[in-house]
């Protein structure tokens, strides 16, 4: 589980996020939503300890992530799997020399052994033969299909998905929603997707938590986003409708 307690963030004097509050269920699929520039992906960071907020706590499974060494900070990471929105493949490796990376670095696995684990993980976002080529190489939607492969390789608990379709074609985004749907299920893994696709939400989420203007304005189920007269959630949904085809009562 994870808690997240009166955060604050500013950068220079300007405040970002303003008193954020979220508990993330375990095995929960939890769309963070809101408007470009809202806090999302800050909130993000402060989740996996990239940065340290302002005030307020960030707990993972209990332990206060900013109250703890750097090594025992790098073992909770372990835990985590990020999908960062650009992939952030390396260019100069090709992709299973970027899913073994991870192999590599942080674990005593032999080279068959890394070898199994990389293919397997290929397998399960359904690239099994791109091994072999460069991020170059592959389409948009291949290289965030190989930085996920990359993302699960030491099976983590927590998966984030930050923007995971930002830039996709809708068929393409399909693909990457089932993939998140079929990844949480099969590893049991409670999974964060930072979005403004409201298409994805509607897809995948099992709750849905709307930071607007720095503030964690709304927490819910999906149903209860339809059943909801909140007048900001409302505008925010409604931006989304000619794309998704969401009714405007929702």
């Amino acid at each position: 589980m994870i808690q997240i307690e009166n955060l604050y963030k500013s950068f220079n004097d300007k405040p970002v996020l303003k008193d954020v509050s979220l508990e993330i269920q375990e095995g929960e699929t939890l769309a963070i939503i809101g408007r470009s520039g809202s806090g999302k992906s800050v909130l993000m960071k402060h989740i996996i300890g990239l940065l340290k907020p302002t005030s307020g706590r960030v707990f993972v499974d209990g332990t206060d992530i900013n109250k703890i060494s750097y090594n025992q900070l790098r073992e909770i990471r372990r835990q985590f799997g990020v999908l960062f929105q650009g992939g952030a493949l390396f260019d100069s490796l090709d992709s299973f020399e970027n899913v073994a990376f991870p192999l590599r670095t942080f674990t005593k696995m032999s080279e068959a052994e890394i070898r199994s684990e990389v293919q397997h993980c290929l397998n399960m976002v359904q690239l099994p033969d791109v091994g072999t080529k460069k991020p170059s190489e592959l389409s948009g939607g291949m290289q965030k299909r190989v930085a996920l492969a990359r993302a699960i390789s030491l099976k983590p608990r927590y998966i984030i998905y930050d923007e995971p379709t930002s830039g996709l074609d809708p068929e393409t985004s399909n693909t990457i929603d089932e993939l998140i749907s079929d990844l949480s299920n099969q590893m049991n893994a409670t999974s964060i997707v930072v979005t403004h696709d409201m298409h994805s939400v509607l897809s995948i989420a099992d709750r849905a938590a709307f930071i607007h203007q720095g503030n964690m304005h709304w927490v819910g189920t999906i149903d209860d986003m339809h059943r909801s007269d909140d007048a900001t959630l409302r505008a925010f949904v409604k931006a989304n409708e000619y794309q998704i085809g969401i009714p405007s009562h929702a």
